[in-house]
């Protein structure tokens, strides 16, 4: 038997339901549904074949016509179909997002195809996260399903986060007793794609097992991996290599050296005049070239960025920080600058490859500030 189309409110969806009336003819045609609920019908009548289509008009109303509703429960069934399919496993439960195509919001239909879901689900844990999208500006339902209203509870919670000053709950729609749902219009959902990537982290995280407080979560991973997995996407560089960059002329990019440590470890420690300082905690706003609060020499994605902690394990993933913003030719000092003191290398840094004089790159925005060398560049 071939297989039938439904059109959802205009998404075509593949649907694994044999037709409520089973083709007369041999080699039925696909067909093609428009988004007009009389269209729909139509089509729907028509796909049955020409010798039932025929004798629908001889005998009157012997045979049942589709009717809207009819349409619905097709597309919810669909709907919920693709939704398992298309599900993942967490621990041992399925979970999934889907956002589907509606011209109104009508949480009585996601509901719909939550019953369709758990129908499919008996025997399952599972939870699920259905919505539609909406016209900017407007408010979309979101309905959550699950086989524990434990499950269903703590995405509700995750939900308010993730959206907060976007939820409105319905009354009335919060938790079921059947197996537990919850119902809430969240404004412009579906607007950016940020927002089915929330929706996924908030039915994986409901859905995982109690946690062991001694066992690492799966996907987890310890600092030594991640400064490992840091380290394998720079060109580290020696402390001498550094200053030999900054003093080169020559150089086909500016390069700035940054201080990314606390002010009072710099007070301890010390620090090198003519870098400019820019505490971990603000790093990428400073040298994002998109954003409106980046330094005046950040203006470009060829910047070298010479990034130094105290002993060069922050300055790894800070110098890494600056790579997923696009500035590729940043890097850090091995051995921070602890390194660089062992080395004999000077406390003062003329700086030759920013290609102006530094001290034009020097702006800060309160008067207590005013007051610094500008030898030594604080930006916070």
């Amino acid at each position: 038997m071939a297989t039938s189309t439904t059109e959802s409110y205009g998404e075509v969806i593949p649907s694994r339901i044999p037709p409520v009336v089973e083709p007369a003819a041999a080699e039925p045609t696909v067909p093609v549904f428009t988004t007009s609920p009389q269209s729909l019908t139509h089509s729907l009548r028509s796909s049955r074949g020409p010798a039932t289509a025929a004798s629908d008009q001889d005998s009157g109303s012997n045979s049942p016509q589709r009717t809207l509703d009819d349409v619905r429960e097709q597309v919810a069934q669909s709907i919920a179909v693709r939704t398992i399919t298309k599900a993942e496993m967490v621990d041992s439960s399925k979970v999934g997002v889907v956002l589907t195509i509606a011209p109104s919001s009508d949480p009585l239909f996601l509901r719909r195809v939550a019953s369709k879901i758990k129908h499919g689900l008996l025997t399952s844990s599972y939870l699920f996260a259905i919505s539609t999208t909406c016209p900017p500006g407007t408010s979309a339902p979101l309905l959550v399903c699950g086989s524990l209203e434990e499950f269903v509870a703590r995405a509700a919670l995750l939900i308010g986060s993730k959206f907060l000053g976007r939820l409105e709950t319905l009354s009335g729609h919060q938790m079921q007793p059947d197996g537990g749902r919850w119902v809430g219009m969240v404004q412009d959902l579906g607007a950016t794609p940020f927002d089915e990537i929330a929706l996924w982290d908030v039915v994986r995280k409901a859905a995982r097992n109690p946690m062991d407080p001694l066992v690492p979560p799966p996907g987890s991973m310890g600092i030594d991996q991640m400064l490992a997995n840091a380290r394998t996407r720079l060109e580290r560089i020696k402390p001498e290599t550094a200053y030999s960059e900054l003093r080169d002329s020559a150089s086909p990019w500016p390069t700035v050296l940054v201080d990314i440590r606390p002010e009072a470890q710099r007070q301890v420690e010390g620090g090198i005049n003519g870098a400019l300082i820019v505490e971990r905690n603000v790093l990428e706003w400073r040298f994002d070239p998109r954003c409106a609060h980046r330094l005046p020499v950040a203006d470009r994605f060829d910047l070298r960025v010479i990034v130094f902690c105290s002993e060069g394990y922050t300055s790894s993933l800070a110098a890494v920080a600056l790579h997923d913003l696009g500035l590729l030719n940043a890097t850090d000092i091995i051995g921070g600058y602890k390194a660089w003191k062992q080395a004999g290398l000077p406390s003062e840094v003329e700086i030759a490859a920013v290609g102006i004089p530094i001290e034009d790159y020097w702006s800060v925005s309160r008067a207590g500030d005013s007051r610094r060398a500008p030898s030594s560049m604080l930006y916070n």
